[in-house]
């Protein structure tokens, strides 16, 4: 793509922003503390969020996901909402049609399906972290792999813009409305 996609710029409600801002401030109105991580070295505009650094460039989610998992814990918590930044869309209704879910099951990952799963856009218990590191360990850097391992239960979801990802500016432009590009 030729641009980080975190800091691709976004045309929203409230004005001009980054992918990145807009998603911290959908997941700040239900999530705390919100947790960022980010590759080594990567520019971010200024955030009311804690920026994790990753140590390594291009090791996929999963040891990320791990990263962001321990911090939580570490915070206190007993789960937390894990979403990718290239999520425009995002809204607090999918954060709060997985929350009730998570806390009702014991499951320890709740994710949205609507005819696929989405890893980066469910409820994860913090503990996992300690599953993460093993696979990571073990060479694994899918976000499937640890889904595939532990109990997860999914949530039937009609397809909506909310739950969709964008890798390119042509992408970004063909899930925004266009009252809002």
């Amino acid at each position: 793509m030729g641009r980080d996609k975190a800091t691709m710029p976004f045309h929203g409600p409230s004005g001009a922003t980054t992918l990145v801002e807009q998603v911290v401030s959908v997941v700040r109105s239900r999530c705390r503390p919100v947790l960022v991580i980010a590759a080594p070295g990567q520019a971010l505009p200024e955030l009311p969020a804690t920026i994790l650094r990753d140590e390594v460039r291009g090791v996929g989610p999963l040891l990320a996901t791990g990263r962001g998992l321990r911090a939580a814990a570490e915070a206190g918590l007993s789960h937390a909402f894990v979403c990718a930044v290239d999520m425009p869309l995002l809204t607090t209704e999918v954060i709060d049609a997985l929350a009730g879910p998570a806390q009702r099951l014991g499951a320890d990952v709740v994710l949205p399906w609507d005819g696929r799963d989405h890893y980066l856009a469910g409820i994860y218990r913090t503990a996992l972290f300690e599953t993460v590191d093993a696979l990571v360990k073990n060479g694994e850097r899918s976000m499937r792999a640890l889904v595939d391992r532990v109990d997860t239960q999914r949530i039937v979801m009609p397809e909506q813009p909310a739950l969709a990802n964008v890798n390119t500016a042509a992408d970004l432009e063909s899930v925004v409305p266009p009252r809002l590009s």
